[in-house]
């Protein structure tokens, strides 16, 4: 004999998936804005310093 038990989930009401999509859209528009406008080296030093930061030797 097979048992199928199902459960229910919440889904978040329309007001807090809008409020998520738009804070996820000003934060990518915010990196891609930075990125764009930010000096060659100073993105450099940043992905070098991650680079380090996760553990990976670069040199």
């Amino acid at each position: 004999m097979t048992v199928l038990k199902t459960t229910a989930r919440a889904v978040p009401d329309a007001g807090t998936r809008v409020a998520a999509g738009l804070f996820a859209l000003v934060l990518g528009a915010f990196f891609v804005w930075g990125a764009g406008f930010a000096h060659a080296q100073a993105l450099h030093d940043t992905a070098h310093d991650m680079r380090h930061a996760f553990g990976f030797p670069c040199h």
